[in-house]
């Protein structure tokens, strides 16, 4: 008899080549499989929420694996953290329906890009990127609001191929200013390869006065291909803060369409980080 073991991990992705398992490559996902596998004794396959890019960090990445009955599910926390690195830390254990999926569940990814606006910092270097001037934040909002909705994202993405379906729906995105940080929050239902760090770079582009705000819609639109488009800005800035499910779980595959759409409307559970924010170091 096997149970479902659903993991909310927090990482620091800068020694590692992304989420996603790859031969040769130190990734985190692999590594999990790996602390998984030997404390089973067997393989086991370790599937996430989100594949996050190499050198992107999380707070509250969500992933699953099934296990055999044995280990309580809440003590898979402080097993794992014997066995892991100290650059990734499983936050959170608990036992879950087989239906529960962490990936196709998921109603909601909640993404932070950080702009450093000041001076030098060695202490969040390595977690955001660093600009060192300020920014118009007026135009950055007035661009942002212009990105909420369900959008063809493919101009913010890295299918530069034109293949593949970029169409998503993006639910808020905020632009604040905390100390000499720029923060670009962004959820959204899902996001294409590259697509947050497409969106900082454009918020950054007008925040500097290199572009009107309206290009977003150009950039959404059938305009896309006569617009430059944005710079994709360095992983090291990005988070993803959290990842929400629903009360009932339902593979968002299966959606009618008008289903879809009520996650949008939904506001019942308000959109904010896993657990609370602190500085990273």
């Amino acid at each position: 008899m096997t149970e479902r073991i659903r993991l909310v991990v927090a990482y620091d992705g800068t020694d590692f080549r992304g989420w996603a398992a790859n031969p040769g490559q130190r990734t985190v996902q692999g590594t999990l499989k790996d602390a998984v596998s030997r404390t089973l004794g067997e393989e086991t396959e370790v599937v996430g929420a989100s594949r996050t890019d190499a050198g992107a960090h999380a707070r509250g990445q969500v992933c699953h694996f099934d296990a055999r009955a044995g280990i309580p599910a809440e003590r898979w926390t402080g097993v794992l953290n014997r066995i892991l690195p100290p650059d990734v830390r499983v936050l959170d254990s608990r036992a879950v329906p087989e239906a529960f999926h962490s990936r196709f569940c998921a109603r909601w990814r909640l993404y932070r890009y950080r702009i450093l606006v000041g001076a030098p910092d060695p202490f969040r270097e390595r977690y955001a990127f660093r600009h060192g001037r300020g920014l118009d934040l007026g135009a950055m909002r007035e661009a942002a609001d212009r990105l909420i909705g369900e959008h063809d994202f493919r101009a913010f993405s890295e299918e530069l191929k034109g293949q593949g379906n970029t169409v998503r729906a993006l639910l808020r995105v905020d632009v604040a200013a905390v100390r000499d940080e720029v923060r670009i929050d962004v959820a959204g239902t899902a996001f294409v390869k590259g697509m947050m760090r497409r969106i900082a770079g454009f918020l950054l582009e007008v925040g500097k006065g290199q572009r009107p705000a309206d290009d977003a819609e150009g950039l959404l639109g059938e305009r896309r291909g006569e617009l430059q488009w944005p710079v994709v800005l360095p992983a090291k800035g990005l988070t993803l803060l959290r990842v929400a499910y629903g009360r009932t779980l339902r593979d968002v595959r299966l959606l009618a369409e008008s289903e879809r759409h009520s996650i949008e409307r939904d506001r019942t559970e308000p959109i904010r980080p896993a657990g609370r924010s602190r500085e990273q170091r």
